[in-house]
Formats: C-alpha cells, structure tokens, sequence
C-alpha cells in the first residue's frame, strides 16, 4: 500500500493568502474607498450620500435650521423696526396737523367772513409745507359749496372711505391711518393721512393732511436689505463651520471604518494614527490597542490550527505504516477464521471490521488535512451524474436489503456535468448511505435534474430526520445526529463535513433541510462547466411533500458556507 506524504507548511499560506484577498474584494465593494465632494457627485447619488455621509446630513440640517432661525430673527427686528419708524412718523406727523389746524383756524377767524369763501384757496394753498405734506379740504353735505381745495396735484381719491366716514362723524377728534397717495402726474406713493374737520363760519370742512412715506419706505428697504444680506452671509458662514467642526470629527471616524474594513480583510497590521491627548485621540488609542489584542489572538488562534493541521496530518501518515502491519496481521487471521473456536473466530470478526472503520477513519482525516492545507484539486471529466448514482446503489445494495428500504428514482433525462467523479461519488456515497441508514425502512427517493449552467441531485427520505437546532451542526466535523445509535454503516462522522468541501472545490452547493418525524432532504448543486458561477438550482431547496410549514432555522445553505434559507422554494 502506497504512503502519501503529509503537506509541508509552507503550501498552507498560498490557500489563505487567496481568501484573504477574495474577503478584501468583497468589502471593498460595499465602501467607497474615497467619498467624492457633493459637487463632483452626480445628482442621482445624493441620497446615497445623504443616508452614508454623517457630515452631509449635519450641514444640511444646520443650515435649515440657521435659515429657520434667522427668518423668524429678522421677521421680528424688521417688525420692531417698521413699528418704530412709522410710529415716530405718525407723531410728528399728528404734532404738525394740530399745529396747522390751530394756524388754519386763527386765520380763518381773523379773516372777513363776507369774503372767507373766497379766500379759502389761498389759505389753504399757505398753510402747505412743499415735499413734507400736501393739505386736501374737502366740503361737507351741509355746505354751500361743493369746491375740493387741495395742494399740489394729490388725488381726492387718495382719502380712504373710512377715514372720510369717521372725519364726518365726529368734530372732536384728530383721525389718521395708513394709504397710498394718488397724484396726477407722478406714481403713487405710500402715505399717511390725518383728518380733522374745520368751521368756517357756519359751514364745516373736512381738512386732510397728506404726509408721503417715501423716505420712510427708503429706510426700512435699507434696512431689510441689510438684513438679508446679513443672513446670507450668516448662513453661509455657519454652514462652514458645521463643515469644519463635523470634518474634524467625521474624519477620525472614517479612518476607523476604513481600518477596520482592513482588519476585517486580513491586514492586522493597519493602526490608527494617533494625534494629541483629546477624546478622538483616545479613541484612536483604544481602537490601536484593540486591533494589536485581535492581531495577537487571531495570530495565537492561526498557529494553534496550523499547529493542530500538521499534527493531524503527520499522526494519520505515521498511522498508516502500523496500520498496515496490523492489516496484514488481521487479513491473515481472518482467512483462517474458521480454525479457531467460536469466541476466538468472532474477536477475529469484530477486529476485522474495527480496522474497516479505522482506515476509512484514516483516509477521511487525511482528505481533511487536504482541505484545510488547500491542497486539495480536480480531476474534471464530462460525467452523466446518473451513472455515479447507479454506482453508489450498486455499492449499497447489501445495505438496502438489510433495511428493507425501497429506492425511487426521478432521473428520466441524462445529466451531464464536468466534474471529479470520485469526490462526486464520494459526497452521494455520504448522502444516500445516511438516507437509508436513517429512514427507518421507508422508502428513499433520488431525483436529478439540470438547467443551462447547473445540474443537481437530491436525496429524500423519510425517516427520523433532525430537529431546526441540529440543521446548523450537520455538516459539523465528528457530529452525529444520535451519538447512542448503531453505527451499522461505520461512519465516522467526517463523511458531510467532506462531502461539503468537495462541493465547494466545484464551485457548488449542498443544501440541507430536515424535520424531525418527516425525515431530511440533501441538494447537491453543481456547475455544468468550470467557468460557471452558480445563480441557482434546478431542484427546489426543500421537498415539494414536506407536510410541515418549514422555518428559517431548519433549511441551511452551505454552499456559502452555513447562510440560512428562506422557507420558499428557491429556483
């Protein structure tokens, strides 16, 4: 019997070089590695940016509640300062219409009352102030005559109606409010007016004091423009300094994501840069003495395994050199069995099948201990997948006899597929001994199918099956379903854990999904050719007679590697 040399360290870094690299690509692509400005973005990645960029959605809210704040600010002042400026006016402007109607009034009465009627143009005319007010009399009902007087060219019409109603109302008061100047031969000007009536002789007169707002108006534009330009600047400045501040605080954050996205990769050696004694700093320092604690451990936990791999692997080949000895021994014994007395004929017996177990023991540890070196490689060969099923049945068939278990099979059409036939009838060597083992006499089912890229096989059976805790430790190395049940078949316990690594060398699958009373169901999916990466199955991923309502717990993906499944069929 040829001995196989065990796999030097030195082949074991290759395997886990490349996974590394493969981590790195994965998480670089979820990250940008450098965030582009909002300018340089196009405006379809905004949201992208807003829900990712702690710093976007800072500024922004600054500035939107700076601009909320500064026009509530600036509503209020230019309230008080509109109330001030016109409120000043309207005194003066109330201060000088009692002064001009006291004039008014001791003229009138110094003046010939046969001649008052007369003359009241040119009173009126007198006690104008060109630029500061024009003077409007206007006749009452009650008077003889019908004449407006006015100065300049103001518009009758510029006198509100109220105002007039109230002015005719009552003699004793001075009545003003806010209008819009009308003249003849210019634009229309805001104003106030202040009405009063006057006694000429026996007839009453409504006298109005037109006062323009221009220079007012002029001011509080000023003003609020001085205000808005203000709060412009007030925003945009604010909105640099919540820039500022957040950067100052983002940036150390962001060189933690991107360190830890290393770490996550495989570079243990990346650190943070640590700079002054703030709480940024500190951060920096404990997330340095975090990664150089994990660097330790997974550089500790790494050479334990590699440790644990090559004492695997040198015990099983030192193993096999006695184990031949002992095999040559036992084959010995056993061709003259029938010599002996019955006891000594059955020790012979049960040493004969106990080194049956052990050297399939033997290999399994040595097909493991390819695995975790990354030794392990393909043998590819274009294969009708229902001829290793035939094979592995043929193999079985003492098995199916002793259980009673009738076989079904659904493979109508060829499935063809390039793969290692002997890791191929290894893995349906491992499925369909466990289904007949655990099926309790009941019948099995094998079915086949394949589409464009993939072609599949699965094993049904019905028998005790395994509970939605026990889905994620079935292809767990040396773990078995019922530690106390007779090992009729030998295993070892190692037969899925290998069977699953050979579907991964292929670039597939193997689902599992099981119910305890309902039995279990096995999906070995494979690529038709190399260069195919696998989308799907052709075969569902859990029994189309399944009579339970099946959780997320009990159906395991472990093609990449243990990812749990949705309960729904899966094409």
């Amino acid at each position: 019997m040829s001995q196989e040399q065990p796999v030097p360290p030195e082949q074991e870094t290759p395997a886990e070089s490349r996974g590394t690299e493969l981590e790195l690509t994965a998480t670089a692509a979820d990250w940008p590695a450098n965030q582009q400005p909002l300018w340089r973005t196009h405006p379809k990645h905004w949201p992208d940016i807003w829900r990712r960029s702690i710093q976007a959605r800072i500024v922004t809210g600054t500035l939107l509640m700076s601009t909320v704040v500064l026009l509530l600010v600036g509503w209020v002042m230019m309230s008080q300062v509109t109330d001030g400026v016109l409120e000043s006016r309207r005194a003066s402007a109330q201060a000088e219409a009692v002064a001009q109607l006291a004039s008014l009034s001791n003229t009138i009465n110094a003046a010939d009352p046969t001649t008052i009627n007369q003359q009241l143009s040119e009173l009126v005319l007198g006690s104008n102030r060109p630029g500061l007010y024009d003077v409007l009399l206007v006749p009452t009902d009650s008077s003889a005559s019908n004449a407006i007087r006015y100065t300049g060219l103001v518009d009758s019409d510029s006198i509100p109606t109220e105002l007039a109603s109230s002015v005719m109302s009552d003699d004793s008061k001075l009545w003003d409010t806010y209008t819009v100047i009308n003249y003849r031969d210019g634009p229309s000007v805001p104003g106030l007016v202040v009405g009063s009536q006057l006694r000429v002789t026996n007839e009453r007169y409504a006298v109005y004091f037109l006062f323009p707002l221009t220079a007012q108006q002029e001011t509080l534009d000023v003003v609020q423009n001085a205000l808005i330009t203000a709060g412009l600047l007030l925003v945009v400045l604010l909105g640099a300094v919540a820039w500022l501040v957040t950067r100052q605080v983002v940036t150390p954050v962001r060189m933690a994501r991107r360190i830890a996205e290393r770490l996550a990769a495989g570079k243990l050696e990346e650190r943070m840069q640590v700079r002054g004694t703030d709480d940024l700093a500190r951060l920096a320092v404990s997330f340095n003495k975090m990664a150089s604690n994990l660097q330790r451990q997974i550089r500790r936990l790494e050479e334990l395994s590699r440790l644990q791999r090559r004492f695997v692997s040198d015990v099983s080949h030192e193993l096999r050199t006695p184990l031949t000895t002992v095999r040559m021994a036992a084959d010995l014994l056993h061709e003259t069995r029938d010599q002996f007395d019955p006891i000594s004929r059955r020790s012979v017996e049960l040493l004969q099948n106990e080194l049956n177990r052990f050297e399939e023991l033997l290999a399994d540890l040595l097909e493991i201990s390819r695995f975790d070196a990354g030794a392990a490689a393909l043998d590819l060969e274009d294969v009708d997948l229902r001829d290793i099923v035939n094979r592995v049945l043929e193999n079985h068939e003492t098995l199916l006899q002793r259980k009673g278990c009738e076989v079904q099979l659904d493979m109508r059409e060829p499935c063809r597929a390039q793969v290692d036939s002997r890791r191929i009838e290894r893995i349906l060597r491992n499925l369909i001994g466990n289904a007949i083992e655990h099926s309790e006499g009941l019948p099995i089912r094998i079915s086949t199918a394949y589409d464009e890229d993939a072609a599949a096989v699965a094993v049904r059976d019905h028998g005790v099956g395994f509970r939605a805790e026990e889905a994620e430790m079935v292809f767990s190395r040396f773990w078995r379903a019922d530690p106390a049940r007779a090992r009729t078949t030998g295993g070892t316990g190692l037969g899925l854990s290998i069977a699953l690594e050979d579907a991964r060398l292929h670039g597939g699958r193997l689902d599992a999904w099981g119910s305890p009373g309902d039995g279990a169901y096995f999906r070995l999916t494979l690529p038709r050719r190399s260069d195919v990466t696998l989308s799907g199955s052709p075969l569902p991923a859990r029994p189309p007679d399944a009579s339970r309502v099946v959780t997320e717990k009990s159906l395991v993906d472990v093609g990449a590697p243990y990812q749990k499944l949705t309960g729904g069929e899966e094409r």
